[in-house]
């Protein structure tokens, strides 16, 4: 099966295709690097040139793959609204992927892990999750620095950025630095998810802000 990932989460993003069978596994044939600030500009003509590239068209993708999550608004926003568009489209699977699940699994720890991501504003998107053969949500939220410490006392903290690790370290907590995940390890998740059923349709994709908007936020504040 021929699986298109894709992660617009941040200010760098990528598209990937993968070839995954039950037996082979997921071959990422090739992450394609998304430069911020022109995903609505980029994705689809970049996605249609991956496909070209690779003797592929649309019709050829068995699934999709977004990183639903946590992250940029926007960025967010345009890349699950075009995978929306194409599987509604093609008709096929849609499994979605948080960030800080890819974050959890990219380390060597096992069991009860917390994953972190930088949210700025002084706070992290962290994860909670139980870590075997694969990578199970016990909660995800955002917190602020002596929150982490209070969480993560007895836990592995598994993060891609070096700022939090430092942090973390400096605290006495245990700390695993990782590759940050691209769309590629999207891909070879989703195909996992595939098999175990986990898919969601188009019309109930959705994003993993963890954090609210800042307009909803001022709107609420105004109640």
């Amino acid at each position: 099966m021929l699986v298109l990932a894709a992660d617009t989460s941040g200010k760098r993003g990528s598209i990937a295709l993968a070839e995954c069978g039950p037996e082979s596994g997921c071959n990422v044939l090739e992450v394609l690097p998304l430069e911020g600030g022109t995903f609505s500009a980029q994705l689809v003509p970049q996605i249609s040139e991956l496909l070209r590239k690779h003797h592929f068209n649309r019709k050829d993708i068995g699934a999709f793959a977004p990183a639903s999550g946590p992250g940029s608004f926007t960025g967010l926003r345009i890349g699950l609204a075009a995978i929306k568009a194409l599987a509604e489209v093609l008709q096929k699977p849609v499994a979605s992927v948080s960030l800080l699940e890819a974050v959890a699994v990219a380390g060597n720890a096992r069991g009860k892990v917390i994953s972190a991501l930088d949210a700025g504003r002084g706070e992290m998107y962290c994860g909670q999750y139980e870590v075997t053969e694969r990578a199970r949500m016990i909660s995800e939220q955002l917190l602020g620095g002596k929150e982490l410490v209070a969480a993560a006392r007895s836990l592995k903290v598994i993060t891609p950025d070096s700022r939090i690790a430092d942090f973390a370290h400096g605290q006495g907590l245990a700390v695993e630095l990782v590759t940050p995940p691209d769309s590629g390890s999207i891909a070879r998740l989703c195909w996992e998810k595939l098999l175990a059923g986990q898919t969601v349709s188009p019309e109930t994709l959705d994003a993993n802000y963890i954090r609210r908007p800042d307009a909803e936020i001022s709107s609420k504040l105004k109640i």
